[in-house]
């Protein structure tokens, strides 16, 4: 069982979204947290196309999220939306999938037109699945450089990420079930 999953939504090899997640995970495990890493370009492309609710893989990813006690997911922001190979994998999961759980959301745009995106895309789809959603986080991509083993350049977004993963750490670390959303 892992203490936190970050499930990563780009199709990208090269993806901004996904350096970030990396990058929190790695904080996270500076805090004696074990985590695990899905990303949808390693799911079977069949399996989510045709709604594969009885693969081995997708029972696989669904066992490891209702295990964990928070739940990391990023998305690129795609047409105002997140990506739809994330909203595939959810759509075969369990409906209840993240009862619970602290969930923080991260996207990441080109554009801060799409910052609301984050508000009205991802945070419904994580709560119809029973998320308990943290505030969030958007990145700009002029604020990452995925070169750097920190990606985050931007002084203000690296504060508020810090301080929205500690308090997700916090939560994890609580662990008792009894999270009220943090808005």
């Amino acid at each position: 069982m892992s203490d936190i999953v970050i499930v990563s939504g780009s199709p990208s090899s090269s993806s901004r979204s996904e350096r970030v997640l990396y990058h929190l995970g790695s904080l996270a495990e500076q805090k004696d947290l074990s985590v695990k890493h899905i990303s949808v370009k390693d799911v079977d492309a069949e399996d989510l196309l045709f709604g594969n609710f009885n693969s081995p893989e997708i029972k696989e990813i669904a066992r490891k999220l209702e295990q964990a006690k928070g739940v990391i997911v990023g998305t690129p922001v795609y047409k105002a939306s997140y990506s739809g190979v994330i909203k595939a994998l959810f759509d075969i999961l369990p409906q209840d999938i993240l009862k619970n759980t602290p969930v923080l959301p991260l996207m990441t745009g080109g554009s801060p037109s799409h910052l609301l995106a984050i508000e009205y895309a991802l945070k419904p789809l994580l709560a119809s699945l029973k998320g308990q959603n943290l505030k969030g986080l958007y990145f700009l991509d002029s604020q990452l450089d995925k070169t750097k083993e920190n990606p985050i350049i931007d002084e203000d977004i690296l504060d508020r990420t810090t301080k929205q993963l500690d308090y997700f750490i916090e939560k994890v670390k609580q662990g008792d079930g009894s999270f009220a959303s943090f808005l």
